[in-house]
């Protein structure tokens, strides 16, 4: 099963959201950065080296907070793990997408996510 990593980067009480651009899949849709994990590498390394290719900051590390199934119209399913930033090193850029925000957990549900996304937002929002 594809998995796909996700960094949750906290700072002042808010959290970094990224939205999609136009041409990309779930064109506009806000998600949280991270991306794919190749074949033989692990999803902590994965994180890491998804947030340099997207936010320019090296050496990114976390702490698991949760793994869902989601399974994408037509699509085969995929493994999302959801990973709490604690640690890296530079300054966030905006390599890939069209905006970035820094959203306090209660109004991240505002906000169009992508579908995969959904169910980690529903349970942050209630974990506090």
């Amino acid at each position: 099963m594809l998995q796909v990593v996700a960094g949750i980067i906290q700072r002042d009480g808010q959290i970094l959201i990224c939205r999609r651009t136009a041409s990309q899949s779930h064109p506009l849709q806000w998600e949280f950065p991270g991306g794919k994990v190749e074949p033989g590498e692990a999803p902590e390394q994965a994180l890491a080296r998804e947030l340099e290719e997207e936010l320019a900051i090296r050496h990114a590390g976390g702490l698991e907070l949760s793994r869902t199934q989601f399974t994408y119209p037509g699509k085969q399913p995929i493994e999302l793990i959801f990973f709490r930033v604690h640690s890296f090193t530079g300054e966030l850029e905006n390599r890939i997408f069209h905006e970035m925000r820094w959203v306090p957990v209660s109004e991240l549900k505002s906000f169009d996510f992508v579908e995969g996304d959904r169910e980690f937002i529903r349970w942050l929002s209630e974990s506090g």
